[in-house]
């Protein structure tokens, strides 16, 4: 199962009512940790855990502290010191030697701390804010804000975290080597919109985890993008003038990133196909797609093209593949 927040939440709501629960909160971290604030994971009275506070050296131990919250009702707060040789985070061989601060929140009928609002806010992928009082029970969300803060804070005794939609993956082209793109960028947790107009192409059979394949490449794409708010495509069709509709439509759209597999001169064959010059271009289009990360097989590329798009995503500087290279 994914560690994405909405996968998270989609696990409590299908057994809201079969057993008690409890949201898990790092709050704060001192050092290095494996996880920082904002990160979220949900226990259950059957001892299930959902998504991860650390790498999964605390686990065990949050779990055992999540069934006191459930008897007792009341919230609590722990602190797993990674450099103190008498913590119990050091005795489990905690690597990171950070401090991590973790606050666990009983979940009942009477108060859901607002997780539903967060729910619903990323099925319909709006953003927000969620708000929970740190050591205590009550939370709440606003969804809608236009600037979401960067990362979580703390402000006053309250944790103040952005809600942020998974990323929305448009991949144009159903061919074998876009298969790997789906399913790794699926186990990063993505929405992932698969499109193609060959019948033979883009088969549900062969893509079992894109959330939606659409046959259409020209106006109604560019319409779908607007209105599903895509943040990055792939154009991998192996076809010049299917990329270049695929191009003309989705830069239009207000993407952060857009990559066109396939080398230097095939880029600029797609522009000029597409009626575009470099200049014209309203986003970012990496061409050739991906980093250099020395891979030549459908996976390796896959890899290559998912990091760069990673990275450009979460603002994270990159270094790109050669101009005279080809994927």
């Amino acid at each position: 199962m994914s560690n994405r927040l909405s996968d998270l939440l989609g696990a409590w709501l299908r057994a809201e009512t079969a057993t008690e629960w409890v949201l898990g909160t790092v709050y704060k971290t001192e050092g290095s940790a494996y996880r920082k604030a904002g990160a979220m994971m949900l226990i259950n009275g059957l001892g299930q855990q959902y998504g991860l506070l650390s790498g999964g050296c605390l686990e065990s131990d949050i779990v055992r502290n999540a069934g006191k919250v459930m008897r007792s009702g009341r919230p609590l707060t722990l602190v797993y010191d990674g450099s103190d040789e008498d913590d119990l985070s050091f005795q489990l061989g905690i690597g990171c030697g950070g401090k991590v601060y973790i606050m666990l929140q009983p979940l009942s009928a009477g108060n859901d701390l607002d997780l539903k609002a967060v729910a619903q806010a990323l099925r319909d992928r709006q953003p927000g804010t969620y708000y929970q009082r740190i050591g205590g029970t009550d939370a709440y969300f606003k969804a809608g804000e236009r600037r979401p803060l960067a990362r979580s804070v703390m402000a006053d005794g309250w944790l103040v975290t952005p809600i942020i939609p998974e990323p929305h993956l448009l991949v144009l082209g159903g061919g074998v080597d876009a298969r790997p793109v789906v399913r790794i960028a699926k186990e990063l947790g993505w929405y992932i919109t698969l499109v193609d107009p060959r019948p033979a192409n883009a088969r549900q059979t062969y893509f079992p985890s894109a959330d939606a394949i659409l046959r259409e490449t020209g106006d109604g794409l560019a319409r779908y993008v607007a209105a599903e708010g895509v943040d990055a495509a792939v154009l991998m069709s192996h076809n010049i003038d299917l990329d270049a509709d695929g191009l003309r439509q989705l830069q239009q759209g207000g993407l952060r990133h857009i990559a066109l597999l396939g080398p230097r001169h095939r880029y600029r064959q797609v522009l000029e196909r597409a009626g575009l010059r470099e200049g014209d271009l309203t986003c970012p289009v990496s061409g050739p797609a991906g980093l250099e990360i020395g891979g030549q097989l459908p996976e390796s590329i896959a890899l290559s093209i998912l990091a760069e798009c990673h990275a450009v995503l979460y603002q994270q500087r990159v270094h790109p593949l050669p101009q005279v290279a080809a994927v």
